[in-house]
């Protein structure tokens, strides 16, 4: 029998006094060196590209003295950690902070409710305007009237530019410019708009009805995050779905940027059903630990708290997908391909399909949370292995190609869920071909980032073992 690793993946809030535990009033004493011991056990062990690296090879070393002295070479964890990562991985990350770690697996953030993305001026590029993509029910931006398209380019005043956008908007306060855009030029209105965060848990199930077009029911579902936390949320959406009598399914994945590999598995089940059991995904580990810890995914008939997944045994999904589109998002349009026709519909995604899981400082092979390091909260989620469908695609490092291509119109970005609103209604003229289809539109325009880009998940495909 394959070796297990034994990782609580997502830690609920009660193990909490609160879910944003304030770090600074916990002593931390561990030194730079334990830690960076730590990072190098961890990558040495799991790391997907361990051979891209000389020194994690088992024989680098020869004794822990010789170790100690290349990891005193660096002066943070944080410098180690991007020494020792392959060239060819955008993705490992390292965090100071586990606990937010783990409430953002569980959907749990400090959030005003304005979900955006960022843009680049089509007349400068260095200047950025962000356009609202939706806004999170019981948020302050709910509050406050915002709502889908709007468009604004500062931030307290101060003109997002490509310099300063990763950092504009940590504040738990701040105050948004508004403006309008005609697609050529940015025209402030005047008019701002003051957001605060709290913590905030997201439930991912952001649209889930059932349409009702020349009497055939389409199915539309748009899923944000594959957050186990609410797998019967999802599951509870397929079996309207069913009752409904649905003919087509509707997947709008166009934010996602990822998440767990079994809500993806899950998701995949409950679209078709009659694959059960049969490969959905494999595994490519690093040459160490292939023989004792790859398996595939399958095809499954019930979610993670052990209900029976709603299926629909379809014979074809529509998948709305954009640049920002990865990870669990593409395993899920990756691995039906063999199994079903999956039109894509939108732009090309992200280009992830490597998982990763939680190393503590704990001893290997576990890594576990139970047995962490009490004096510090450094976690790892480096890349551990890589995901091929079953007809053995992987590598798609340049994204997955859309069957219909058109990108969002940041002029007129329409209503979620409306029949009008552009991916949409670019999905259902495939399904009900008429006789004006619809015309790919190009915006020629950069989105640089989004809302989801701080997350300390962002585009993390996080495995269950």
């Amino acid at each position: 029998m394959k070796k297990k690793i034994i990782l609580l993946v997502l830690i609920v809030s009660t193990l909490f006094t609160s879910c944003f535990e304030d770090n600074d009033d916990v002593l931390q004493v561990a030194s730079t060196l334990d830690i960076q011991n730590f990072i190098y056990r961890g990558l040495n062990f799991f790391y997907l590209y361990k051979a891209d690296t000389p020194e994690l090879a088992n024989d680098a070393f020869a004794s822990q003295g010789d170790l100690d002295a290349f990891l005193s070479t660096f002066d943070s964890p944080e410098s180690l950690f991007d020494f020792l990562k392959s060239p060819q991985d955008r993705f490992s990350i390292l965090v100071d902070d586990y606990v937010a770690l783990e409430n953002a697996l569980a959907g749990v953030t400090k959030n005003n409710g304005m979900e955006y993305g960022l843009i680049r001026y089509p007349n400068d590029p260095s200047l950025v305007f962000g356009y609202v993509r939706y806004i999170l029910p019981n948020t302050d931006a709910e509050a406050k009237g915002l709502d889908r398209g709007i468009i604004f380019n500062t931030v307290d005043g101060t003109q997002i530019t490509e310099n300063n956008f990763r950092d504009i908007f940590e504040p738990d306060t701040y105050t948004i410019g508004l403006a309008t855009f005609d697609g050529t030029t940015i025209t402030p209105t005047g008019d701002s708009v003051e957001l605060t965060k709290s913590e905030y848990t997201e439930n991912p199930v952001f649209i889930a009805t059932t349409l009702d077009i020349s009497g055939q029911k389409i199915g539309y579902l748009m899923y944000n995050s594959f957050t186990r936390d609410f797998d019967p949320e999802l599951n509870a959406a397929f079996a309207q779905f069913s009752a409904d009598g649905v003919s087509d399914v509707i997947l709008d994945l166009r934010y996602n940027s990822g998440g767990s590999v079994e809500s993806a598995s899950d998701l995949s089940s409950m679209v078709t059903g009659q694959f059960n059991g049969q490969v959905f995904y494999t595994e490519q580990w690093n040459e160490d630990r292939q023989q004792d810890y790859a398996s595939d995914g399958l095809f499954n008939q019930t979610i993670s708290n052990g209900d029976a997944i709603n299926s629909l045994n379809l014979n074809r999904v529509y998948i709305i997908a954009t640049g920002r589109t990865a990870s669990a998002s593409e395993l899920v349009i990756n691995g039906l391909d063999p199994y079903i026709d999956v039109v894509q519909v939108g732009g090309t995604t992200e280009g992830k399909f490597q998982a990763s899981f939680i190393l503590y400082d704990a001893p290997a092979p576990n890594f576990s949370r139970s047995e962490a390091n009490p004096d510090h909260t450094y976690a790892m989620l480096p890349l551990v292995f890589k995901t091929a469908n079953a007809n053995g695609v992987t590598d798609f490092v340049d994204g997955l190609v859309p069957d219909i291509m058109l990108d969002e119109d940041y002029t007129n970005l329409g209503v979620l869920g409306d029949l009008n609103e552009p991916l949409l209604a670019a999905a259902l003229a495939d399904i009900f071909p008429t006789p004006l289809p619809v015309i790919p539109y190009r915006s020629g325009l950069e989105e640089i980032s989004d809302s989801r880009a701080s997350s300390p998940i962002h585009q993390i495909m996080i495995a269950e073992k």
